[in-house]
């Protein structure tokens, strides 16, 4: 019997390496990523114009109104592009944020103290724990916005290579806890109160009064921060790691000798000049009358504070680094900084060049309206089915995720379906609060292989560094495993969770009283 089983999980192993593999080859021989995003972009004129021509439409959940195609390859929509191609590339999010934040991380990284860090935690840290270190610290990263996606997949990828495993896996491990992130954590982040607003109003649709908090998620999402470390873990160290085998490419090991005592000194300079800083911020933002607080309700959420979250994580790699090079030498004057600044923008140089085409893939998409009436229309059809109960939930977190393939945003996901999807729950005995757990669920697990979520662009970016044979078919190849694990784990989570009946978070019961 024990043989059988061997044997059964021998051939399933082998099924699924074969299928991932083919699904690289396939996806790695499709043109660069920016000649796709270009072709993308030409076809998503081709379907508006479709579209306009059959008056594929939708009608609006919230206001009624009538939305149709726009088409592209109209009139206006000839004059539109002529007039936002170059807003469409500038005004694209993960651009900005990538040049702003690699700033501060040129400095960090010039001066040396990123590589002594990682030396570090390659040194002193239990090795059996790493995997799951990363994952964590992905979930904890969208905290302060979408950093994890600018700075720690990369870094998950070189304490990797420096420990002697797949790079790749390390890559893998932080793209899957930033993504899932927005699905569970420990804490409260931006997102939760965007969500909440959203829920609160399509839920007074029929009851005016009732008020939907941003912890109305929260025991869910902790219990899922769980999940996520420990599927995750097993997926990176059980599929993934072993299908990649050994690194075989010529990119740098970083070798993990133990520290100098000037470079130990520099640590402790650089860990004072921290402190200080986040001494500094927190007077101006933890005081009732901070002045990086919102001036007119005090908030913090929205407040200059969390609008300039990116100059606050740019001085966060900035002051320590610059104390750093400082302390061992790595720094002597102005010169050295603005070189250690211009030598991190070089890399840069195809991410550039390949977010200008995704840019107009994204806002191409966007402007046609075709995502949108999908979207409407997907709701539209799950409502019709008149499904009840565990099932309900489980083809709502089907068809979340499978919008998010088309949607990348979750608020604008979630400004669509909520109208529709909330109201009808209510009206079958659902507690919002479950419906927007549902929808998280959903809008996490299809983040790591959708084209169309914003920094997908960068990752391929990232990957290449290892082997510019990497492309988009070996970042969904890579990627599958952990999309199928964890939605596998989260409906069983979320089934449990109904069965038992426990609230899922602060006033968030599963059934309107």
């Amino acid at each position: 019997m024990k043989k059988l089983i061997k044997k059964a999980k021998g051939t399933s192993s082998k099924i699924l390496n074969w299928t991932l593999n083919y699904i690289e080859r396939v996806g790695n021989k499709l043109p660069h990523p920016a000649t796709l995003f270009l072709i993308l972009a030409v076809l998503v004129m081709v379907a508006s114009w479709l579209a306009s021509v059959f008056n594929y439409s939708a009608i609006h959940p919230v206001n009624q109104s009538i939305i149709k195609a726009n088409n592209l390859i109209s009139g206006d929509g000839i004059r539109w592009i002529f007039a936002n191609l170059e807003k469409n590339f500038v005004e694209f999010p993960p651009l900005g944020l990538v040049l702003v934040v690699m700033i501060g991380i040129g400095v960090a990284e010039g001066s040396g103290l990123f590589t002594v860090l990682v030396r570090q935690l390659v040194l002193g840290a239990p090795k059996k724990l790493i995997t799951a270190a990363i994952i964590l610290a992905g979930i904890f990263s969208h905290l302060a916005s979408e950093v994890g996606y600018v700075i720690l997949i990369p870094l998950g990828a070189m304490i990797f290579h420096a420990l002697g495993r797949h790079p790749m896996a390390g890559f893998a491990a932080a793209f899957c806890g930033v993504s899932a992130g927005f699905g569970s954590n420990f804490l409260i982040g931006s997102v939760d109160p965007i969500l909440a607003g959203l829920s609160t109003s399509a839920a007074q649709i029929l009851d005016p009064t009732m008020v939907i908090n941003p912890l109305v998620n929260y025991f869910f999402m902790v219990a899922s921060g769980v999940m996520v470390i420990i599927a995750g873990t097993w997926v990176t160290e059980k599929i993934v790691e072993p299908r990649l085998g050994t690194y075989t490419g010529n990119v740098p090991k970083l070798d993990a000798t133990e520290l100098s005592p000037q470079e130990k000194k520099g640590l402790r300079y650089s860990g004072w000049a921290v402190l200080a800083l986040i001494i500094v911020l927190g007077l101006m933002v933890i005081p009732t009358t901070g002045i990086l607080r919102n001036p007119e309700n005090g908030s913090v959420l929205h407040s200059p504070f969390m609008e300039g979250i990116i100059f606050v994580l740019l001085l966060i790699f900035f002051v320590p680094g610059l104390f750093y090079g400082a302390v061992v030498g790595t720094i002597k004057n102005d010169k050295d900084v603005v070189k250690h600044m211009t030598h991190s923008m070089k890399g840069l140089a195809a991410y550039i060049v390949l977010v200008f085409f995704a840019a107009q893939f994204v806002y191409f998409f966007r402007y046609s309206n075709i995502g949108l009436i999908v979207a409407i229309n997907g709701a539209d059809a799950l409502s019709s089915i008149g499904l009840t109960g565990i099932p309900l939930m489980i083809m709502f977190v089907l068809l979340a995720a499978f919008i998010n393939l088309f949607m990348g945003s979750a608020s604008a996901k979630w400004a669509i379906m909520a109208p529709v999807f909330i109201p009808m729950f209510m009206l079958l005995g659902y507690h919002p609060s479950l419906t927007q757990a549902a929808f998280r669920i959903g809008d996490s697990v299809t983040n790591v292989i959708t084209p169309m979520m914003s920094y997908f662009a960068l990752i391929v970016t990232y990957a290449e560094k290892y082997d510019d044979k990497y492309g988009i078919g070996t970042i969904i190849s890579l990627m599958i495993p952990y999309t199928l694990m964890f939605l596998v784990c989260w409906i069983i989570l979320l089934v449990g969770w109904m069965l038992l009946g426990i609230p899922v978070g602060f006033d968030g019961p599963l059934y309107i009283q």
